[in-house]
């Protein structure tokens, strides 16, 4: 059996030996490398390739959210499951726009850090279901403003996920399902049996079409629109 290669960054010795001697009692998993920050983070993980990295967010020097942002370029096939204190909104919001493909607490238990790796491991998106709850926050206050500027035209609200479904190609839409599930371009394509720049092509035109910017709001857009669930 394959294991998932793991890399564990925390600026705590204590923590970082609790996470392995625990995840390393999963037979299909084997951490392979640790960094105390985020510039180690980064070094080390151009050296192991783990697949999945625990990130830490709050670190001296370089933290986990700039960590997480370089490590999108430099190490694409890296995925990122941000692991921290912080039940914060602020914080969630940051990783997700950085690049992480998931975000669980400290507090969280361990069957659900397990859970979390194995889904970003095959390239889903896990998303603490307590803290999840600040997307639909989003939308919710997003609709409020909606209405109270144009109340007249409330319906049509219902009508702009549909639209926006609407405008996509079929190829656009399993390249959004993919990209929202947390997927880079080349693992997009090995599904699809198109190369990287085709995908990156895709990426580019669906964002046109949907008038967004980052990989945040493709995944907003597909929970909302029903292409992917929440665990």
């Amino acid at each position: 059996m394959k294991k998932i290669r793991l890399m564990l960054v925390d600026d705590h010795e204590v923590v970082r030996v609790g996470l392995k001697n625990f995840l390393q009692t999963q037979e299909d998993f084997e951490v392979v490398a640790e960094a105390s920050n985020g510039e180690e983070a980064v070094s080390r993980a151009m050296t192991a390739h783990p697949d999945v990295i625990l990130m830490d967010i709050t670190m001296p020097g370089v933290d986990g959210l700039e960590a997480t942002r370089r490590l999108r370029v430099l190490c694409p096939e890296c995925l990122i499951l941000a692991l921290t204190v912080h039940d914060d909104k602020q914080y969630f919001m940051q990783m997700l726009a950085a690049g992480a493909s998931g975000y669980i607490t400290k507090q969280a238990a361990g069957d659900d850090l397990v859970a979390a790796i194995h889904a970003i491991s095959i390239g889903n998106v896990f998303l603490q279901p307590a803290l999840a709850r600040w997307l639909l926050e989003d939308y919710q206050r997003l609709a409020r403003q909606s209405a109270q500027t144009q109340p007249s035209t409330q319906s049509e609200s219902d009508e702009v996920d549909m639209i926006g479904l609407d405008v996509l190609s079929l190829r656009e839409r399993q390249v959004l399902e993919l990209v929202a599930h947390g997927s880079n371009n080349q693992q997009i394509g090995q599904q699809l049996e198109l190369s990287p720049k085709t995908i990156s092509r895709h990426r580019e035109r669906i964002m046109h079409k949907l008038n967004m910017h980052s990989r945040t709001e493709l995944v907003k857009f597909a929970i909302r629109t029903g292409l992917i669930q929440l665990h």
